[in-house]
């Protein structure tokens, strides 16, 4: 399961983006404007990036070229209705892994991420997370706290994982609640709390540290 940050600010695009990639058994977030795409897209925690060019505050292409001088190799595709030879070119030399114009068959994207995605990913790599002595399996999906296997849902498995590759790090509801549950989530409001309480109940509640005010960090236990 592969972490995908949609970047496209329009709505019914995104929603099928969205929709799609969670049916092929990958994790979406959804961003709609070019500055959020690259605050998210520089935090480590995506695999793959889907970049719109025309993005609202910083177009796609200003977002590439903010990424790729600051030496951050994350895939992007570039999925813009802007399908010129010159816009082509232009988008690949300015770093993209892969330029799709719109429309587009789902299949054929679905077969582009799966490409770029096998080309950064060498056999095994990042398979376990660890932080003290809580350990993330993400090929057997298997969970271990303090040397005993735990049960996780698929939920409470994706927060794990986020807490994992952000230790020590505070972790916002908000960013919570969009990797886990989606962007436009709009269920109980307390959903992260009631989740974050079962982690705690089976991997131990000292590892999950509230901060007041901001929100929850793992520390190593």
């Amino acid at each position: 399961m592969s972490r995908i940050l949609i970047a496209e600010d329009e709505e019914r695009i995104s929603r099928f983006l969205e929709k799609g990639l969670r049916a092929a058994a990958h994790t979406p977030s959804v961003v709609a404007d070019g500055i959020t795409a690259l605050d998210y897209a520089t935090t480590g925690e995506f695999d793959l990036m889907l970049l719109d060019v025309g993005l609202p505050r910083l177009d796609g292409f200003t977002v590439l070229s903010l990424l790729r001088k600051s030496r951050i190799n994350l895939p992007v595709i570039i999925l813009t209705a802007r399908n010129s030879v010159s816009d082509t070119v232009a988008g690949l030399d300015g770093g993209a892994d892969d330029y799709l114009a719109k429309p587009f068959r789902f299949e054929e994207l679905l077969a582009r991420i799966k490409v770029r995605l096998r080309e950064t990913a060498p056999e095994n790599q990042g398979r376990l997370l660890r932080c003290g002595s809580l350990e993330l399996d993400l090929l057997t999906r298997l969970a271990r706290a303090g040397g005993s296997e735990v049960e996780l849902s698929a939920r409470e498995f994706v927060m794990t994982e986020m807490f994992l590759r952000n230790p020590g790090q505070v972790l916002t509801r908000d960013q919570l609640l969009s990797h886990v549950w989606g962007y436009d989530y709009n269920g109980a409001s307390n959903v992260v709390d009631v989740y974050l309480h079962y982690l705690r109940q089976k991997l131990g509640g000292n590892r999950f540290v509230t901060v007041r005010g901001a929100g929850y960090r793992l520390v190593e236990i």
